[in-house]
């Protein structure tokens, strides 16, 4: 653990900013949910939890705390973004989060950050894996990570099968959040006004 007000310190919480957000219409970073952007929202949830905090490419809200770090060369993707908080991991191991996950949870992210180890550790639930809501270890995921990059093999699926992942089934997942909701991107307007009448009912 950290000195840092017991903050988990072997473990740096990442928030990817940057990303096309076509169907939103608008910029996800800053999208107004629950009185807060989207981003501030997940950055303050790790900021809680973990020693560093990176906020990593695109353009983060002001008052997003952490650390900012550029996406780095490659094509606009969620692995160029994966492969930019893995080099600027100061911790042996990288919590990862979209920044269009309003509804994370401490209890889901915890569960993550303990499960059994492995190269990777992910949950998945009855829509797929969600890759970008994981724990990877640095030395192992990031030449990997960097040559798939460098090849042109985007898909983080692909990442996870070169690597030793260890999953969250969906029965798992679902004891940890019983609403179903902490995986809940917001992609659309429709997944916004759902998100938002899920925060206003508590």
């Amino acid at each position: 653990m950290s000195a840092r007000a017991g903050r988990i310190g072997n473990v740096t919480g990442a928030v990817l900013v940057g990303g096309a957000s076509s169907r939103m219409g608008c910029d996800k970073a800053h999208l107004p949910i629950g009185g807060a952007p989207s981003a501030v929202r997940v950055a303050r949830l790790l900021d809680g939890l973990f020693a560093e905090v990176l906020l990593v490419g695109g353009d983060p809200p002001a008052e997003s705390p952490g650390r900012r770090v550029p996406d780095g060369p490659g094509p606009s993707a969620a692995l160029r973004g994966l492969v930019a908080a893995l080099e600027a991991s100061s911790a042996p191991w990288l919590f990862v989060a979209a920044t269009d996950l309003p509804l994370l949870t401490p209890d889901l992210v915890l569960a993550i950050v303990a499960w059994p180890e492995a190269d990777a550790v992910v949950p998945r639930t009855q829509s797929g894996p969600h890759p970008l809501c994981a724990l990877y270890r640095v030395a192992t995921v990031l030449p990997v990570a960097r040559r798939r990059l460098a090849q042109g093999a985007l898909a983080l699926r692909g990442l996870l099968d070169e690597v030793t992942t260890a999953w969250l089934e969906p029965h798992d997942v679902a004891v940890i959040d019983r609403d179903g909701l902490a995986l809940f991107n917001v992609n659309t307007p429709g997944e916004l006004a759902e998100v938002e009448r899920r925060i206003a009912a508590g």
